[in-house]
């Protein structure tokens, strides 16, 4: 079969043939439709990730959309690469809930990994309740875009986006746009005229680095929504704008907040099981309903090289296995 294979470690994947799988008693067999590529897979590919490959050479891809031997169409992971034309996935690790007629395979294969981790940050880890506030900080990403709509799904009652990209901050169904265009002060009254009207219940942050500066430095002082009754659940996700912060002391005790992270390590087994029975069916139903949405760009196998250091500009990059 033909496949997306890795032959060494920081190497750019080649559409090459490799060896059909041949399943185990706990495995079966799925004719892959569709994966997209993700920052995870890159780094595992570079060997940069703890989950990286083992043995080369390897097919890439950790998740995608296919069709099992009974025909249905499911969202399923594979340990041992999904962008082929056929792959091994485990026998209890996949949606058991078939993918909606009418959702697209490009599409159902695009939104897993970036739903699940804003669906993750704002309903577990920002413990987001009807009628909260809600800031996305780099709301104009592909995650960033997802948790407006999602936040809005999940009963948000006030939608604050923060972001560069003016033309995506104003296709978005927020209540409020900040541009990070601004200067520092313009961006930092901005927010602090909105906190005023409204204090924040949970803040995303896709960015980190100096928003977040800019963001927590606002936010702190008793003028403003810092007081017991009233905590900001931030929550960090990803870190676009730098990894670090300056962070003073006085800010944290000054203010009721509660900084936490979303990621892998940072959720309960108990939560993680829901991915597949509840979190993953219900964003595949709002996508088929029209209610969720992502930018993407399909290339077909044979071009996965040229796919792998393409830059996208916003959109998703899916793999598609299709041959006509």
């Amino acid at each position: 079969m033909k496949a997306a294979v890795l032959y060494q470690a920081g190497e750019i994947p080649q559409y090459a043939d490799f060896a059909e799988p041949i399943p185990t008693e706990q495995e079966q067999v799925i004719e892959v439709k569709a994966a997209s590529i993700k920052n995870l897979d890159k780094m595992r590919a570079k060997g940069s990730h703890y989950d990286k490959h083992e043995n080369y050479p390897a097919i890439v891809g950790v998740d995608g959309v296919g069709v099992l031997a009974d025909g249905t169409r499911v969202y399923a992971g594979s340990a041992t690469g999904m962008m082929g034309e056929k792959a091994l996935i485990n026998k209890h690790w996949y949606v058991p809930v078939p993918i909606p007629d009418g959702l697209d395979d490009v599409t159902a294969a695009a939104l897993p990994n970036p739903a699940i981790s804003a669906w993750l940050s704002l309903a577990y880890k920002g413990k987001l309740k009807e009628g909260d506030t809600v800031l996305i900080l780099g709301a104009t990403g592909i995650t960033g875009k997802l948790a407006v709509r999602i936040a809005r799904h999940l009963g948000a009652g006030k939608i604050i986006a923060m972001g560069r990209n003016q033309e995506a901050l104003d296709s978005l169904e927020a209540d409020v746009t900040i541009s990070l265009n601004q200067s520092d002060d313009e961006i930092k009254q901005a927010l602090k005229a909105e906190v005023l009207k409204t204090p924040l219940d949970v803040v995303i942050d896709y960015l980190w680095g100096k928003p977040a500066e800019l963001l927590l430095s606002t936010l702190a002082g008793h003028d403003l929504n810092a007081t017991i009754e009233h905590v900001t659940r931030y929550v960090q996700v990803g870190e676009m704008a730098g990894s670090a912060i300056n962070l003073p002391a006085a800010i944290l005790r000054s203010t009721a907040i509660e900084l936490t992270g979303a990621g892998g390590g940072s959720i309960s087994k108990e939560v993680i099981s829901k991915i597949q029975t509840e979190i993953l069916p219900e964003v595949f139903k709002l996508a088929a309903e029209g209610k969720l949405s992502i930018d993407t760009l399909a290339i077909p196998l044979k071009d996965v090289a040229e796919a792998w250091q393409r830059d996208a500009k916003g959109k998703r990059i899916v793999i598609t296995m299709y041959t006509h």
